[in-house]
């Protein structure tokens, strides 16, 4: 199966973490195409690239880690692609618990991070309520949604080079597209240990944020009903009880009630109308696409 595999690294001011990574990966994973694509750095990542049989790829300025991982896809030339960060939190061993899985049939496997990894508390629970988010919304458990570690079959994840946005979340969008598109998904529990070398450049009140956003735009992709309808409903009941209450007391209907009750019905329609557009992103899923279109 190796020689079908390609391994995306995207990596930023890496170059101590890679010295000690890519013999690791080739040690477990012989004979496999491995990208490392060079997000702008500055300092010895490209020279420590030179030492490896491994392509590089140079953004010639930081464009994300989404942005990374979109140019490493298009020219990767393996059927699975295996994405993992450069940073030392995911660990070479683990490459062949997510293979074995991947090969009962999944479209994707994502190695899920348990209890105990390198996260913060609140990074660790933002996490947590970001997952149960998405499990609701896809009515299917979601264990990791911003796990950037998993393997996935390369013409599938292609289909989305289009939606993945270029920052830190693009494992939330994969993710939601893959459940919204009934391609088949499974997790593998793994471990993360603490960064030993270099700087995180995850800023977890930034990210945090558009986490959220980023779930919330997919979520709109995914099933706009299930964000429109619930805010249709609370208008609607907000609006009743605010007439219930006028009525009561002054008799009358007053122009709030009015409003709300008019909120109410746009915004369903407006899901309504979503739910027709989210459909046309789906439409042409099952044709086979080239590589990297």
């Amino acid at each position: 199966m190796s020689d079908s595999i390609s391994i995306i690294l995207p990596a930023r001011n890496e170059a101590a973490r890679l010295r000690t990574l890519l013999p690791e990966i080739m040690a477990h994973i012989p004979r496999t195409e491995i990208i490392v694509v060079n997000d702008g750095s500055v300092d010895d990542t490209l020279d420590v690239c030179k030492e490896f049989p491994v392509r590089v790829i140079s953004h010639p300025y930081p464009k994300g880690n989404g942005a990374a991982v979109k140019s490493g896809a298009r020219a990767a030339n393996g059927e699975i692609l295996i994405f993992m960060d450069a940073d030392g939190q995911h660990k070479a061993e683990d490459i062949p618990l997510l293979l074995e899985k991947f090969a009962e049939g999944y479209d994707m496997v994502v190695g899920a991070r348990t209890s105990g990894s390198q996260a913060s508390k609140h990074r660790a629970v933002a996490n947590d309520l970001f997952s149960r988010f998405a499990s609701w919304m896809v009515q299917q458990p979601v264990e990791d949604l911003t796990s950037g570690f998993r393997v996935v079959k390369a013409d599938k994840f292609r289909k989305f080079l289009y939606l993945l946005p270029n920052g830190f979340s693009y494992p939330t969008t994969i993710t939601m597209s893959f459940f919204r598109a009934g391609f088949n998904v499974s997790y593998v529990p793994i471990h993360t240990p603490q960064r030993s070398t270099g700087k995180s450049h995850i800023r977890p009140i930034r990210d945090g944020v558009r986490f959220i956003l980023i779930i919330i735009k997919v979520g709109t992709l995914y099933s706009p009903q299930k964000l429109f309808i619930p805010i249709s409903a609370a208008f609607f009941w907000t609006g009743m009880c605010y007439y219930l209450y006028t009525y009561l007391t002054t008799g009358r209907f007053t122009n709030m009630s009015a409003l709300l009750f008019i909120s109410a019905i746009l915004t369903f329609l407006i899901g309504i109308v979503s739910e027709q557009i989210s459909a046309l992103h789906y439409k042409d899923i099952d044709r086979t696409d080239d590589k990297g279109s």
